[in-house]
């Protein structure tokens, strides 16, 4: 392989996992369309090689977010057994339901979930001023918790709050992530954005835990079937981690509001594509 063919490879996996690593998405989303379309690689090779981004992503991101204290692993390990199980059934029915009417149901949630994130940046009551129930789930699972918030310049109380309902929306995502074989971080993070009202820069730190997660269980399979080409894995894998480390950085400066902003719009976008594909049109075709 050429050392410039390489070198544009670990720039694409810095620059989408810095962009995956500050609004805690699986980087895949964005590198394995950038790799098809524009790097010629082969679509189950590119699929591979994201895994291992994520995987990359999600390790060079934990320890700023952790040592920051924006991780919230309770509520990862709590959350992500919804996910799993969403994905084992997303796995039964692959096959079953039409793609055109996955990508359509997928373009809705987009939709309303990009339509609740902006319900909630009017909001100005602030999670903080939520109180916690003695009984709920959230109380006796100790779930809620503080993070210092740079951009504000003081630490954050925040309360979760309708944990079913949480649950509920992350079996949702983990479904629809295995049936059309993406990454559930476009999903998790409005789900616990609306749904257990945690803050933005909460949701995306811990969701970028949960990926590396799943991704870490997947890339086995992966590996195990001479899928992953070190070739490819290799400079996108070193990418990632740099990419990681500076969406970290981003995530840590940036305020709440536009990190909100910046997410509803990838929303937007994401389900246009998901539309056009539902449609037919594939603009890796069209390029």
């Amino acid at each position: 392989m050429q050392a410039g063919f390489a070198a544009w490879l670990f720039a694409v996996a810095v620059g989408t996992s810095a962009l995956g690593g500050a609004l805690g998405m699986a980087s895949g989303i964005f590198i394995v369309p950038i790799l098809v379309t524009f790097g010629g690689i082969d679509l189950h090779t590119a699929v591979a090689a994201s895994i291992v981004s994520v995987i990359a992503c999600s390790c060079g991101g934990a320890a700023p977010f952790l040592k920051n204290g924006l991780t919230n692993i309770r509520i990862a390990l709590v959350l992500e057994t919804a996910t799993t199980l969403g994905a084992l059934s997303g796995v039964l029915l692959t096959g079953i339901l039409p793609v055109a009417f996955l990508y359509l149901l997928f373009t809705a949630v987009l939709l309303v979930s990009a339509w609740q994130m902006t319900i909630r940046r009017r909001d100005i009551s602030g999670n903080g001023a939520a109180v916690a129930r003695p009984g709920d789930w959230a109380t006796i699972l100790r779930l809620h918790a503080s993070y210092p918030d740079r951009a504000l310049g003081r630490n954050v109380a925040y309360h979760v709050q309708r944990l079913p309902a949480g649950m509920i929306l992350m079996y949702g995502a983990g479904l629809i992530s295995a049936l059309l074989g993406i990454g559930s971080g476009v999903l998790k993070i409005p789900a616990m954005d609306t749904a257990l009202r945690l803050p933005i820069k909460v949701s995306s730190a811990t969701s970028n835990f949960m990926i590396g997660v799943t991704a870490a269980a997947s890339g086995v399979a992966y590996f195990a079937r001479g899928d992953i080409d070190v070739k490819i894995a290799g400079p996108v894998a070193l990418g990632s981690v740099l990419g990681a480390f500076l969406g970290a950085r981003l995530l840590m400066a940036i305020s709440g509001d536009k990190l909100r902003l910046f997410f509803i719009v990838v929303l937007v976008v994401l389900s246009l594509q998901m539309l056009l594909a539902a449609l037919g049109i594939h603009l890796e075709r069209l390029i």
